[in-house]
């Protein structure tokens, strides 16, 4: 059974909702911190260190962070960053990658991943969404969605990509409104439960 570590309760939804539709009957198990993020957020990662070993501990089967600000520090402790398969096909694609976040915290680890994974002939162009963050806060995710995916078509419409990566698991659901524009719109939830299914 896969243990998966969230930092907000929504995400529990949107796996459940994934793993039915793409992997009927794959167990999974959830741990909800969203205090973990706020330690992540002012600093304080390294004090969940042992928090996080704890439940790795107690996994009896694949661990998944699905927080990017936590990815590091839990994939050290033998966690799978849920946007680790995400960031791989991305970095398979090549060409010009938009890497699209809400949370300055996500910037750092999402990047390094990134660079970590392609080649000298990749470009990787971050955008910053810090002002869609507190729609997500106050629980009006369709807002949150629907703003990601306007402030996306209008930077491809000046600047252009091959690939679009969006670096929360919470960004998810943008995904959806940008079907339409012929190029791949990935997300971590998605790509970590197709990784999941494919052992």
């Amino acid at each position: 059974m896969a243990l998966m570590l969230h930092t907000a309760e929504v995400h529990v939804a949107t796996f459940d909702a994934l793993r039915d539709s793409l992997a009927p009957g794959l167990p999974l198990r959830h741990a909800v911190h969203p205090d973990w993020l706020e330690d992540a957020r002012a600093g304080r990662a390294e004090t969940l260190r042992p928090k996080i070993a704890r439940l790795a501990a107690e996994a009896d089967g694949p661990f998944i962070c699905t927080c990017t600000t936590l990815g590091p520090l839990a994939e050290e402790l033998g966690a799978l960053r849920v946007d680790r398969p995400m960031m791989e096909t991305a970095a398979g694609i090549g060409g010009r990658i938009l890497m699209v976040y809400v949370l300055e915290s996500t910037r750092a680890p999402s990047l390094e991943l990134l660079e970590s994974l392609t080649d000298a002939g990749t470009t990787l162009r971050p955008l910053a969404l810090p002002e869609a963050w507190p729609l997500f806060e106050t629980g009006e995710t369709d807002r949150f969605h629907a703003h990601i995916a306007q402030a996306i078509r209008a930077d491809l419409a000046r600047e252009g990509a091959d690939v679009v990566v969006l670096a929360q698991a919470s960004m998810a659901g943008a995904a959806t409104a940008l079907q339409d524009l012929g190029l791949p719109v990935l997300s971590s939830p998605r790509q970590a439960i197709l990784a999941l299914a494919a052992g």
